[in-house]
């Protein structure tokens, strides 16, 4: 029997009746039904009958992809995997723009805006962290793993939180906080010789095919991966009809190319076709030419406001074919393999659709600057270089004409260009059949069209009898190019959920130990015999000779972790010699670790997926040891440790120490 995943909102059998029960209520009551509550119930139930219907399918589909071993039948359960993750993604953006409180429809009007690629998010499968952290815990930390419930409980719920992040600002904060929490798991409880047995499950956003591994380096790009992709739905809702729209709409396109570049350059052997190196480089491609268009949009924003100036429509013809530019990239890595074989066909032909159509919009404003240009003297004269060359041979493209018939014959020629542009990006949206459901792309390429034509029909003479002058390439040039921003994953503070367990450097399974105690010592008269040093763990760093310390089995190196019962793993220096000196004649009882020696062993196997390195991405840095031992213990963040406090913390020789009399 097969454990069926809900979406959020499902219940039992018995609430499932109720749901489908409820659109048949609210037809026989008009009085609901006209009411705005009630037409958000019916369509938040019919949804979610939706979302069930297809996650059944997912997983009979999954199951014969794994149960079958022909070639032919994974194919083609793929391609519907495939269709049916489509759907989900669909269904359940739907869903969350339900319980938005801002109405992100356009108006149909001249602020009508080309629509954005958004992303899916990828999906994943409960997963029970209890059972391996539990018993890695007993067995390698010591201590009881059914005392760390409340730990392994906080953990499991902030990554069911994960898997239906609000599509905003406090998503991606949930994200993030998961993604700085797996960062303190992998220092913690991940390492080549010793790792907790879970296998992580997550389907492609593309294909829909799932995919396992046990590497948490799966779990960390496939977080990293959705925070990109709900960038992109971010960057999508927004109203890029206004001046802020824009500029909020640049900024989430440009993170989500930070994301999927931090991701292609940090992760490697990507078991999902989503996660590849090629496919994160068309993504970010993706991403970075729809950030330029939102540069354009909000440059369009501001010439409106000076729809005379000349140099503003050279300018913005510069920067339409930069944007048509940065799509026609795109388009290309869409159409070559392997990318070819699981993009969505509507994204090619919309990549397609919108090269044509920013192309066709930089003659156009090519065309108005020339016509607008006889009242601009000099004007046109500072923008020579607005044309390429015809042949790479000719080092610079054609002059702007000066006088005015030149001119009208020219604006004429790009807007001949603009129209054959705009037909052309008409003919491709027609042939799509995702795309002609997009009736937002069609009203924006049809209303340029209208444009181009009224404007060709004012230069239109029926004496001009001129010999038809070629409209040369316009060059493209941004003067407001998009940077690849990384997410901030570091925005909020993370505590690492297990902080109980001790500081990093030294209580993960990186390092072996040995626990001595505890130790009962009483003070003599050179105190109890040893030097400490350092802060959480508080070190041993010397011991005199003959003194209760050797006498009690201590040695130089081992970390002091309770003090009379205490746990003082985080302690600083100063609370542990406080401790110490408050000790009277009945003394104290101290339990110390000792480190084994001895390096990790290479793995000789197969290479492992590589994980995201740098701990800093994260937020946090993980505090090395204030000791002198011939092996090093996560020494990679050593130096950055010594440079933050200016050096290694020295022995205490003033006396305000434990071996204070």
């Amino acid at each position: 029997m097969i454990l069926e995943e809900r979406p959020d909102g499902q219940g039992t059998g018995e609430d499932s009746a109720r749901v489908q029960a409820a659109p048949s209520v609210l037809k026989g009551c008009d009085s609901l039904v006209q009411t705005q509550h009630g037409q958000l119930q019916s369509c938040r139930a019919h949804l979610h009958q939706q979302i069930s219907k297809e996650l059944r399918m997912r997983a009979g589909a999954e199951n014969l992809y794994r149960a079958t071993s022909n070639s032919w039948v994974r194919e083609t359960v793929a391609l519907e995997l495939s269709y049916v993750n489509s759907n989900l993604q669909l269904l359940k953006e739907e869903l969350a723009g339900l319980g938005s409180s801002v109405d992100m429809d356009q108006p149909e009007s001249e602020s009508v805006t080309v629509p954005m690629i958004p992303l899916g998010l990828k999906e994943t499968k409960e997963l029970d962290w209890a059972t391996a952290l539990k018993e890695l815990i007993t067995e390698h930390f010591g201590e009881d793993g059914a005392s760390y419930e409340t730990e392994i409980q906080e953990l499991e719920d902030l990554r069911q939180a994960t898997r239906t992040p609000s599509r905003d600002e406090v998503g991606l904060e949930l994200l993030a906080a998961y993604y700085s929490q797996l960062c303190f798991l992998e220092a913690r409880f991940f390492s080549p010789a010793r790792s907790p047995g879970l296998l992580f499950h997550w389907y492609d956003s593309l294909t829909g095919v799932p995919a396992q591994q046990r590497a948490l380096a799966f779990e960390k790009g496939s977080v990293l991966f959705n925070i990109g992709a709900l960038h992109t739905q971010i960057g999508a809702r927004q109203n890029r009809s206004c001046a802020e729209g824009t500029s909020h709409a640049t900024e989430s396109f440009q993170r989500a190319a930070g994301a999927f570049r931090l991701l292609r350059e940090k992760f490697s052997h990507a078991p999902s076709p989503d996660m590849s190196a090629t496919s994160l480089s068309m993504l970010e491609q993706l991403m970075a030419a729809q950030a330029q268009e939102c540069i354009f949009k909000g440059l369009s924003l501001s010439a409106s406001a000076a729809p005379d100036s000349c140099q503003a429509q050279l300018h913005l013809a510069q920067e339409a074919a930069q944007v048509a530019t940065e799509y026609g990239l795109v388009h290309r890595a869409m159409s070559q393999p392997p990318v070819q074989d699981y993009v969505p066909a509507s994204w090619t032909t919309l990549a397609h659709v919108k090269a044509e159509h920013f192309r066709a919009l930089a003659h156009y404003h090519a065309a108005m600057a020339l016509c607008k240009g006889s009242s601009a003297k000099g004007e046109l004269s500072k923008q020579e270089q607005i044309f390429q060359a015809p042949t790479s041979h000719e080092p610079r493209g054609p002059t702007l004409p000066q006088q005015p018939e030149a001119r009208r014959r020219l604006a004429k020629a790009h807007l001949k260009r603009a129209i054959l542009g705009q037909e052309e990006a008409l003919r491709l949206h027609a042939l799509c059949r995702v795309l002609r459901k997009v009736d937002l792309l069609h009203i924006v390429v049809t209303q340029a069209l209208r444009r181009s034509l009224a404007k060709y029909s004012e230069l239109e003479r029926e004496d001009d009898f001129f010999e038809a002058v070629e409209a040369p390439d316009i060059q493209p040039k941004t003067h407001q190019a998009p940077e690849v921003r990384t997410p901030s994953l570091s925005q909020m503070k993370v505590t690492d959920i297990f902080h109980r367990l001790g500081p990093l450097s030294v209580f993960s399974t990186k390092n072996q130990w040995r626990l001595l105690g505890p130790v009962h010592m009483t003070r003599g008269e050179t105190g109890f015999g040893f030097t400490l040093r350092g802060d959480s763990p508080v070190l041993i760093a010397a011991v005199v000779p003959g003194g209760q310390a050797e006498a009690a089995g201590l040695k130089e190196g081992d970390y002091i972790v309770s003090v009379n019962g205490q746990p003082c793993k985080w302690w600083k220096h100063v609370e542990v010699v406080a401790q110490l000196r408050g000790m009277g004649e009945e003394g104290v009882n101290l339990q110390v670790v000792s480190l084994l020696p001895g390096p990790e062993p290479r793995s000789t196997g197969a290479r492992r997926p590589a994980l995201l390195r740098s701990h800093r991405e994260c937020g946090f840095e993980t505090p090395t040891p204030a000791r002198a031992r011939p092996w090093l213990v996560l020494g990679w963040s050593r130096k950055a440790k010594q440079g933050k406090m200016g050096g290694q913390p020295q022995p205490c020789t003033s006396g305000d120490c434990g071996t204070c009399p």
